[in-house]
């Protein structure tokens, strides 16, 4: 989906996996600190949308998800994932029930090998998969924000901003209301700042929800079974996970920041050393200057001053190892 928004003065689109919206509107550092004040917005209209209705789509995710929902409040916002049989994470949805439809969305592009799954899964179940991306556009308003929602928009409020499912032909009203636009580089600093993983950046093949801190976010621990759960408990119970999620402050010397799978290795070591983890974002942020996460072995020293490709990095604890 390619944002009409990215017609609006100085947006420059994004690359890769958010290609569609504007990466930024000419002016990053401006564009963080107005989110980071709770002015302004992001188009996500790029994300994936898909709703689930019918009287059995609480009873029924919660069978599915790693998330309990069965009892979701509605208007309470929760995340959820699901997990392949060996509890490899596959898809990661944030989610809400406005108490007849639960609205959810998805990284961009990943919708519909989502509803194909739940689609499999539907059996005797009285509920309704949609994908509602091409007429629900999401957008982003910053925790602290004091712009009302449309009137008929579902919205999934969290400690981070609320986000807001409109329809697309609102997109452009919203900006001209809403304004001024923030791009997803703003977006994704913010979110490396606040350790908060995402699919596809943060995960590989074989990432389990242990490694990123999702344990208690978006897996809850005493619920009943669903796909992946063995390996859930065997972890939590009687285990520790290979590898932690890291945040890293970065030289700031360095002109280009590191890009995602860039080796981790100790800063003792050299260029030359073993290879201990790999960056997953990289980020410049407004006044932490470049910062990442990063996903390194489980047994690397909290305290270990490490080597980021040729750039030296401090870390700081994200999950314990």
């Amino acid at each position: 989906m390619k944002s009409p928004l990215l017609s609006l003065p100085g947006a420059v689109p994004a690359e890769g996996r958010d290609e569609g919206v504007a990466a930024h509107y000419g002016d990053l550092f401006r564009e963080q600190r107005a989110l980071a004040d709770g002015t302004g917005f992001v188009d996500l209209s790029h994300r994936g949308v898909v709703t689930v209705t019918g009287d059995d789509r609480l009873s029924w995710l919660h069978l599915l998800l790693t998330q309990h929902v069965s009892d979701l409040a509605p208007h309470r916002a929760t995340e959820a994932l699901i997990l392949s049989a060996n509890g490899h994470i596959e898809h990661a949805m944030y989610l809400v029930d406005d108490g007849t439809t639960v609205w959810m969305h998805v990284e961009p592009d990943s919708q519909e090998a989502l509803i194909a799954y739940l689609e499999s899964m539907k059996f005797f179940y009285r509920v309704e998969v949609a994908d509602r991306t091409g007429d629900t556009a999401l957008v982003h308003l910053p925790a602290g924000s004091i712009a009302e929602a449309p009137d008929g928009a579902t919205v999934r409020e969290t400690p981070q901003g609320r986000d807001v499912f409109l329809p697309r032909a609102e997109l452009e009203p919203f900006a001209a209301a809403h304004g001024p636009a923030a791009g997803i580089l703003a977006y994704e600093a913010l979110r490396v700042e606040g350790h908060r993983p995402r699919v596809g950046f943060e995960t590989d093949h074989r990432t389990i929800p242990h490694e990123l801190g999702w344990i208690g976010t978006a897996v809850h621990l005493q619920k009943g079974c669903y796909r992946g759960q063995e390996t859930v408990a065997r972890v939590h119970n009687l285990g520790k996970p290979p590898r932690r999620l890291v945040f890293l402050h970065l030289d700031g010397s360095e002109v280009h920041l590191p890009g995602h799978g860039t080796p981790v290795r100790l800063a003792s070591d050299g260029e030359e050393g073993r290879q201990l983890g790999f960056v997953t974002t990289s980020v410049r942020h407004h006044e932490l200057g470049p910062i990442a996460l990063a996903l390194v072995k489980r047994n690397v020293p909290v305290d270990a001053e490490l080597l980021v490709g040729d750039t030296a990095a401090a870390q700081e604890t994200v999950v314990e190892p």
